[in-house]
């Protein structure tokens, strides 16, 4: 069975970003699980989702503060226009009036630590979903690194076969100039190579294309401009227990994770409602002089449950409880469903690989060969020589694309179980 080990080098221009000093120092090569860790630490996307942590957090700060007491002063009477007959302070000594006080909200029902318990449930929830955009990143990354090797084995093969069928050309432009064989036929094949020249171009197009695409999702200043990546690209039977699978992505899933903490989420904010329903009262006290006497007021203050008891978000949050309850049932079924479409699709394309691995890739190989040969020595018409070609073509492209989707199916799988190790 033929192994590929690729190493593809991409010219992309670097558009003035810095680029890892990791890199600096030549063409990087990289493996999947490094393309891997770079995305996880520098995929801008990522990055982005991971301040909805850090943003989460400061809420929690905002849960926790306390009511900010008040304060209250004033100074009443103070005279617009000359006063007849006295003088300024006696009459503010004696007439006028001034107020300081302050104020404060006690909290009833533990409002404080419910919000904060909800605030910190809430963060418990928003790390979950970070967990699971590096669950969706990494697949994509896989995905997008398979791309790219199937992209060079196609660029290999069509390579491959230009300088082949240019060899043919040239001997037939012999035969031609001898007699051995007619113009028509001679243009025959100089016109089959253009096709050859153009899978060539379109395999070099779609290479550059899938390294851009990579290289995006890794970070675009992660790596330098003429990286690549380097890798087994091959079809390798690999033996798994869907049982096993299924029962280790639901330990592992992590949009599993935030719904099971989205129940206790809404749990809080349940216990939240309740405790805002309690009305919270307000004690002052206050120091007046007035008229020249001087004294102390206290107030104690406190609305009336009597209509609003914050009955209607009560309610909501308890209905929220159980709609949090159905996610995370259905969460757990698409857990189950994820694991087990991953596990056919690998069983699947496992299959159809090891159709051309069995001997079919050989037939195409000494089937084309058998052809060339008889065709230079005048035993074969030419479209013969080009239907064989043709097909050997055909066998090549669909085994790499094969091994290209069994390899993406694997990846899949990795997703769906929600971690890397599979056995």
């Amino acid at each position: 069975m033929k192994r590929y080990r690729i190493l593809v080098i991409a010219t992309v221009v670097l558009g003035g970003l810095k680029v890892n000093p990791a890199f600096a120092q030549g063409p990087a090569r990289i493996t999947l699980d490094q393309a891997i860790d770079l995305a996880l630490k520098h995929n801008h996307t990522l990055q982005a989702a991971r301040t909805t942590i850090q943003q989460s957090q400061a809420a929690e700060i905002t849960a926790n503060l306390r009511p900010n007491p008040t304060i209250f002063t004033d100074w009443e009477y103070l005279p617009i226009s000359k006063l007849p007959g006295e003088s300024l302070p006696a009459y503010l000594q004696g007439s006028t009036e001034g107020d300081l006080g302050l104020s404060y909200l006690i909290e009833r029902g533990k409002k404080r630590q419910r919000r904060l318990q909800a605030a910190q449930d809430a963060t418990a929830v928003t790390r979950a979903q970070v967990f699971d955009n590096e669950r969706t990143l990494a697949f994509q990354v896989g995905q997008l690194f398979y791309n790219v090797l199937l992209a060079e084995s196609v660029l290999d093969l069509a390579n491959a076969d230009l300088k082949a069928f240019q060899t043919t050309v040239d001997i037939g432009e012999r035969q031609y100039k001898v007699g051995a064989i007619s113009q028509n036929d001679y243009l025959q094949i100089k016109l089959q190579l253009v096709q050859f020249q153009t899978n060539a171009e379109q395999a070099v197009l779609a290479r550059d294309q899938a390294l851009s695409d990579l290289r995006q999702q890794l970070g675009y200043e992660s790596v330098p401009a003429d990286y690549g990546v380097t890798g087994e690209f091959e079809y390798q039977p690999l033996a798994f227990s869907l049982e096993e699978l299924q029962t280790k992505a639901l330990q592992n899933r992590p949009d599993l994770r935030a719904a099971v903490l989205s129940i206790t989420a809404a749990q809080s904010q349940h216990a939240l409602a309740k405790a805002n329903g309690k009305h919270d009262p307000t004690v002052s006290a206050n120091y007046s002089h007035v008229n020249g006497i001087s004294a102390a007021t206290w107030s104690f203050s406190i609305p009336l449950a009597i209509f609003d008891r914050n009955q209607g978000n009560i309610a909501q949050t308890r209905v929220a409880i159980r709609q949090a309850e159905e996610q995370q049932k259905a969460a757990s079924g698409q857990v189950l469903t994820d694991v087990r479409d991953a596990y056919v699709g690998v069983e699947s394309n496992g299959r159809v690989a090891k159709i051309y691995v069995s001997g079919v890739l050989a037939d195409a190989k000494l089937s084309r060969d058998i052809s060339e040969y008889s065709y230079r020595r005048g035993a074969t018409a030419l479209l013969e020589f080009l239907v064989a070609q043709r097909n050997y073509d055909a066998i090549e492209l669909a085994y790499r694309q094969s091994v290209a989707a069994y390899l993406t199916s694997i990846e899949q799988l990795r997703q769906a179980v929600g971690t890397r190790s599979l056995q």
